[in-house]
């Protein structure tokens, strides 16, 4: 079972969760807890089931067994528009023939909130989206692509949900306004204290906004953790190869099998080391692991430099920082290693 950490209230959890659809098993046998006022965010291959996990638990979908209670009480069979959460779609699904304003004042509405205290809420949330005021009149259809992101986040919040939902909200967007809403996505959190439960397909997004992140395989979930120690730590070959480049190692008899050098000992199985944490060794340096290696190509990264290296049998990926990839060219043969405090060993 996938929990938080340390005593935060849970608020959400799911327990024994299974979906299909006909012969389809979509969602198989998951337990998941998500604290108060956490932003977790659900990543994995198409396919993997994440969607429907989240349509269920915000009540999109009914599961076929298991539960789902918020805090205390089984919310398994209530339907979305009863429960005290908001979904946000990849679509946005805003209603193109009304004004930012009416957009975002649409549940107050329909509650019966009065016409004044309806725009008076409004303009308070669209201070917290970062919408302009003055947008307060503008036809939806006149909002830019990151307008229009800020408007369906207002609307979500203007209904004060306990827990917000968000299906792939950044996936249509191009580069540099998707980052520049990945930092407001965290601000915002941070600025409303409430639940986030975000799916997305993008690795980035999960790692700059999450607490904690659950990686989704074939209808399960494969392992959760913070960014960091999936990142560092992963559990299986494929959430290090699902959670960015990675050169893996097979530990067997004593020694690395791709580099033909020896192991560490008492160590076996896989071992993974990210590209950063491969070094190029001058003559007086020294490593826990060390191998002859020549350089087939680099690429510019920005700040970085990523080379890709011919090692014995095995073909690797390095990435050094501006400072330390001066000097070292296509064709270059040298000594390469890593620390094995920057290598996690993994079963095979």
């Amino acid at each position: 079972m996938s929990a938080p950490s340390g005593d935060t209230e849970t608020t959400l959890s799911m327990r024994s969760v299974t979906k299909r659809f006909d012969d389809v098993l979509a969602v198989d046998n998951v337990s998941l807890d998500i604290a108060d006022g956490e932003f977790f965010t659900i990543v994995g291959p198409s396919g993997s089931g994440k969607s429907t996990l989240v349509r269920m638990l915000a009540g999109l979908e009914r599961p076929s067994a298991g539960s789902i209670k918020l805090r205390a009480e089984d919310i398994t069979d209530v339907p979305a528009n009863r429960r005290p959460t908001c979904m946000v779609f990849q679509s946005l699904a805003l209603f193109d023939h009304r004004s930012v304003g009416q957009n975002i004042e649409f549940s107050q509405k329909m509650k019966g909130v009065a016409a004044q205290q309806r725009r008076a809420h409004a303009l308070e949330i669209m201070d917290i989206v970062r919408l302009p005021q003055a947008f307060y009149s503008r036809p939806v259809t006149q909002c830019s692509g990151g307008e229009r992101q800020r408007v369906a986040l207002a609307r979500a919040l203007a209904s004060d949900p306990d827990i917000l939902f968000f299906d792939e909200p950044l996936s249509a967007i191009d580069f540099r306004l998707r980052k520049i809403l990945e930092v407001e996505m965290k601000d915002l959190h941070r600025r409303t204290g409430k639940t986030f439960v975000y799916i997305t397909h993008s690795l980035e997004e999960a790692m700059v906004m999450s607490d904690r992140i659950a990686i989704m395989r074939d209808g399960q979930i494969v392992q959760t953790g913070t960014p960091d120690e999936i990142y560092r730590q992963p559990g299986s070959r494929f959430v290090a190869e699902f959670m960015g480049e990675v050169n893996v190692f097979t530990v067997a008899e004593g020694r690395i099998a791709e580099l033909d050098v020896s192991a560490p000992p008492g160590v076996s199985g896989l071992l993974v080391v990210r590209p950063e944490h491969l070094h190029r060794l001058g003559d007086a340096d020294s490593s826990d692991i060390e191998f002859l290696a020549s350089v087939q190509n680099d690429y510019m990264l920005g700040s970085r430099t990523q080379f890709h290296l011919a090692a014995n049998d095995a073909t690797l990926i390095a990435e050094l920082p501006a400072s330390l990839a001066a000097g070292i060219s296509v064709g270059d043969s040298g000594r390469w290693g890593f620390a094995l405090s920057n290598a996690a060993v993994i079963e095979q």
